[in-house]
């Protein structure tokens, strides 16, 4: 059994109630991530260059590639996708933030 720790309009984040584990629904794919795969797709997220979507130079095409769990996952993700995807980075540790102040 798994508690919804955030969803965003692409996206979902379960947290696992007995195993110590995530699982993230990206494009109709549920990724099972430990804590320290949750930290390492975090940064993914955060080093992923919105400007250059925005830059016809820089990103022509207006896609990211994102892998996975040591490429083990392979998304390819469009504008729209990417700014949600920040968003949702953002939101999954804001709500385990809160959940431990909560617990605690």
């Amino acid at each position: 059994m798994a508690t919804v720790l955030f969803k965003s309009r692409f996206y979902s984040a379960y947290q696992s109630e007995k195993g110590r584990c995530f699982f993230v629904d990206i494009q109709q794919k549920r990724v099972k991530m430990s804590f320290c795969q949750l930290l390492a797709f975090r940064q993914k997220v955060i080093t992923m260059d919105l400007d250059a979507h925005f830059n016809g130079d820089l990103n022509r095409h207006g896609i990211e590639i994102l892998t996975l769990c040591n490429r083990e996952h392979l998304f390819i993700l469009d504008t729209l996708e990417v700014i949600d995807l920040k968003m949702f980075v953002q939101g999954i540790f804001t709500m385990s933030e809160l959940h431990t102040m909560v617990t605690v």
